[in-house]
């Protein structure tokens, strides 16, 4: 079970396609955003947190930036410590008495439940004590098993060593207990919803994450926000929990911020409903798009 942790791109297990890396389009790159208000001149990265080995994704302009910067801001600095992400998963993650699997989502969707455990190769067994949440994380995690991209090869851990190097302190928006707490803290019906999502999007998932992963090296940010669009609507219980609320928290804790700081969250936070840029100009920042 302790390689099988990564919805939402929290860790992931390495697949054996060994298919080139996709590079980012002359001139082009992942987006950047400067970041301006008082004393505060930083950056604004939209990472994608899982990658294929060998993607040339840090272009002159974003290396330039991250010289530039004093310091490194994750979504959650402690999220590299494995250990305690894994170790909190479970205390979160599990819960007594649970129904099986099967009885927490309509009996239409039973089937493709099924199909989607068994084409992750894992089962009900295994994924009945955990709560619908958890239980849904470690699906995903299995269907992306295939997809050869791993969270090592993911741009946080090329970020980390970077700055490391540099001297230059490390630190987070949140904590992953916040992260999971975000789940942990759904109604048992929203988490079920969540679970029959994630049924419906195992089945293409590698389209749906080669489609995300050509966006976000040529920085689409239009066409990342439609496959939001395009795709099964979210259940608006979760997206609150999940996006919207958590991006009012970062910008709690951006707006003290002094300095030069380069800012690094998931490309999904940084546009559709309630996005952390619009958050941030309409607490007064300038946000302008340098790549």
């Amino acid at each position: 079970m302790i390689r099988l942790l990564a919805l939402f791109a929290l860790l992931i297990v390495t697949a054996c396609d060994k298919a080139p890396a996709p590079q980012p389009p002359s001139g082009s790159g992942p987006a950047l955003w400067q970041v301006q208000r008082g004393d505060m001149k930083g950056w604004l990265f939209g990472t994608i947190h899982v990658l294929p080995k060998g993607v040339a994704w840090d272009t002159p302009t974003i290396r330039e930036a991250m010289g530039q910067a004093d310091r490194l801001v994750l979504e959650a600095s402690d999220l590299q410590d494995e250990q305690k992400t894994l170790t909190l998963f479970e205390q979160m993650g599990r819960s007594p008495g649970l129904p099986p699997l099967e009885k927490r989502v309509p009996e239409s969707e039973v089937a493709a439940l099924d199909k989607a455990m068994a084409d992750g190769g894992t089962n009900t067994q295994l994924l009945s004590g955990y709560e619908s949440w958890a239980a849904a994380m470690l699906l995903s995690a299995a269907s992306q098993q295939g997809l050869g991209v791993s969270q090592s090869d993911g741009v946080e851990p090329v970020l980390i060593a970077t700055f490391k190097q540099a001297g230059k302190p490390i630190g987070g928006l949140e904590t992953v207990e916040r992260q999971f707490g975000a789940f942990d803290t759904l109604p048992p019906t929203a988490q079920s919803r969540l679970l029959v999502q994630t049924v419906h999007e195992a089945k293409g998932m590698k389209a749906l994450y080669d489609r995300i992963l050509a966006a976000w090296l040529k920085g689409d940010m239009a066409a990342i926000a439609k496959e939001d669009e395009i795709g099964e609507q979210p259940d608006p219980v979760v997206e609150e929990a999940i996006l919207v609320a958590r991006n009012r928290d970062w910008v709690k804790a951006i707006e003290p911020m002094k300095g030069r700081p380069f800012i690094a969250v998931g490309a999904g936070h940084l546009t559709g409903k309630g996005n952390l840029i619009a958050m941030l100009e309409a607490r007064g920042f300038k946000v302008t798009r340098v790549q």
